[in-house]
């Protein structure tokens, strides 16, 4: 039975067991729902942006995406203009992916001085919304998300599928705001990437806020 709830996932790097079998205990690893790649982006100038957004690995258990996260550097020790992006498989993290053409994204901007005291934590509790399917009902319209280590300021983005979809967009929004126990005074906005492309992030109208 795939992992569909966060509660699997909450003990890092502890290991699962089941009782011996003829004395010999069986390693299990507890499948997602979905398998995730993960996507790491090298600021190289002397490159195109397609020949620097890097595929590194894909996984799908529970144990797996640990070990990945283990023993990949914390996103406040990249580079600045490095991002990571996790989508699920088959999904790449580009605006003009099938996936993704008519969707958009919930956009997180951090302060330069939340790089040292929340950038890790927003991160992984965003991967952990991702593994753990905690969109419910609306998990399918997930595609993934992006992380970019920017001098200016931080951001950390939720990609969805479809942008005109206004009730799981929403909801969606709410459960990304509640699990970063963002406070009720603060707001985030939800922008149609097809915005995005044609202007500044920061000048996009947003089309949903929460």
């Amino acid at each position: 039975m795939a992992v569909s709830a966060i509660g699997a996932m909450g003990d890092i790097n502890k290991e699962n067991h089941t009782t011996s079998d003829n004395t010999e205990s069986k390693y299990i690893e507890h499948p997602l729902q979905h398998t995730w790649t993960l996507w790491y982006y090298e600021n190289d100038r002397n490159r195109g942006w397609e020949e620097n957004q890097r595929e590194v690995t894909s996984f799908h258990t529970v144990e797996e995406f640990w070990r990945l996260y283990n023993n990949i550097k914390m996103v406040s020790d990249l580079r600045q203009g490095c991002d990571y992006s996790l989508f699920k498989k088959g999904i790449r993290p580009m605006w003009e992916d099938d996936a993704n053409i008519r969707g958009g994204r919930w956009l997180i901007n951090l302060e330069k001085k939340q790089r040292s005291s929340d950038l890790d934590n927003f991160w992984l509790e965003v991967l952990l919304c991702l593994v753990g399917e905690a969109f419910d009902d609306y998990g399918h319209e997930v595609c993934g998300a992006v992380v970019n280590i920017r001098s200016k300021g931080d951001k950390i983005a939720l990609w969805t599928a479809n942008a005109s979809n206004s009730e799981s967009n929403v909801a969606i929004g709410r459960k990304l705001k509640e699990r970063l126990c963002i406070p009720s005074n603060l707001t985030i906005g939800y922008q149609h990437h097809k915005d995005t492309m044609v202007r500044a992030g920061s000048m996009t109208k947003n089309a949903y806020t929460v």
